[in-house]
């Protein structure tokens, strides 16, 4: 797609949204896990669309698909890279170069309950920009991007706690 056309298309967005705040506010499609065998568990959308994630051999896992925690940072640099593309379009600007790097810090004995103390979760997110567009200054180029993390769903979702709820039903 054209930076014309990504331009127009959100700019539209926005305009919409200004004008029809109620319309703002969604729920997500649900997305379903099912273990198919081991640890290779398979996530389906109500439109088809499949991920597989598998755990390393060393945990048991069959190591034949990329993790959950991987493919939560490929979400977290894909989400930025997206928003850092949909800003520089919202501005009219095409850049020339866009790569987002993520990796994080983890302390596997909080996935295992060695220590608990210890979260579950990544200690320390780093994300990585390579960021350029001919004609287009230093300065725009980082605001581009410190506006885009800022506002990019995944980033937001790994940077402060979100009220979640959770559900059990015993089969």
């Amino acid at each position: 797609m054209s930076v014309e056309h990504i331009q127009k298309s959100v700019n539209g967005v926005i305009a919409y949204l200004k004008e029809n705040p109620n319309e703002a506010l969604s729920t997500s499609p649900p997305i379903t896990a099912v273990m198919e065998s081991g640890l290779r568990c398979r996530a389906t959308g109500d439109e088809g669309q499949s991920i597989v994630t598998d755990m390393p051999q060393a945990v048991g896992g069959g190591g034949s698909a990329p993790s959950p925690g991987w493919l939560s940072r490929a979400a977290l640099a894909t989400c930025d890279a997206t928003r850092i593309a949909l800003r520089a379009a919202e501005l009219g600007i095409e850049l020339d170069t866009l790569e987002v790097t993520t990796d994080s810090v983890d302390d596997d004995r909080g996935l295992f309950g060695v220590d608990p103390s210890v979260r579950a979760g990544s200690l320390s997110l780093r994300t990585r920009v390579k960021i350029g567009a001919s004609g287009v200054s230093d300065k725009v180029l980082w605001e581009i991007v410190d506006y885009a993390v800022t506002h990019s769903p995944v980033a937001d979702g790994c940077r402060r706690e979100t009220p979640s709820t959770l559900e059990v039903k015993i089969a």
